[in-house]
């Protein structure tokens, strides 16, 4: 038992999920109306694509796949990026709960069109059409794709930081294709992630000097 606290006692910080789960479950139940419409003429010329589905679904892998691989290969990359996606999951959820919000975006079709249509059928079902704003779709993927270009384990790799960029690109249009989000959404959420990527990345230590910056300096 102590060697697997010592080994993985760090998976403490997903007990966040427990909060998240709480928090973005009692907006979906009370934020149905009274809510701040996120609209901008940009989506006005967005046409609705049901096929872009395929990597809106992705990213439930891309992400969750991403936290558990650091997890297990990369301790220091797993906190930068439970990090900063927590945080912005919670400023996310704060400014949904103090600035209600929603879309009026979606389109009105039959779902049985074929199956990608069916899909997106079943993802308006269980997902509302409110608390957009900033989209955590698109912070996340972004959150993500950066955690992986950061880490020593899988920055150097080109490939995957290729594909990753590719996927969380593809996600990011996907909110605004399926008319899940406004255009507002996605530049709101783009804004946050810079942002925090100036506090959980950019911000370098200048305590415990490396042996090459000492040798430098000698």
């Amino acid at each position: 038992m102590k060697e697997l606290l010592r080994r993985y006692g760090h998976v403490w910080i997903l007990s966040y999920m427990f909060i998240y789960f709480a928090w973005f479950t009692w907006l979906e139940e009370n934020v149905r109306s009274n809510f701040h419409v996120m609209h901008i003429p940009l989506d006005d010329v967005i046409p609705f694509c049901e096929y872009f589905i395929i990597p809106y679904l992705l990213w439930f892998f891309y992400v969750a796949g991403t936290v558990l691989y650091f997890f297990f290969r990369d301790k220091r990359a797993y906190y930068r990026c439970c990090g900063m996606l927590f945080a912005g999951m919670s400023i996310a959820l704060l400014i949904c709960t103090v600035y209600p919000n929603g879309t009026d975006l979606r389109p009105g079709f039959y779902g049985d069109q074929n199956i990608f249509t069916h899909l997106v059928a079943e993802l308006y079902t269980i997902d509302t059409c409110t608390n957009v704003f900033p989209s955590i779709h698109v912070f996340n993927s972004i959150a993500t794709h950066l955690a992986i270009a950061r880490s020593d384990t899988l920055g150097k790799n080109r490939v995957v930081c290729g594909l990753s960029l590719v996927l969380a690109v593809s996600i990011c249009l996907s909110t605004v294709f399926l008319k899940q989000h406004s255009a507002a959404d996605v530049i709101g959420a783009a804004v946050l992630a810079f942002l925090l990527y100036q506090v959980v990345y950019s911000i370098r230590r200048t305590k415990n000097p490396s042996h090459e910056q000492i040798r430098q300096k000698a």
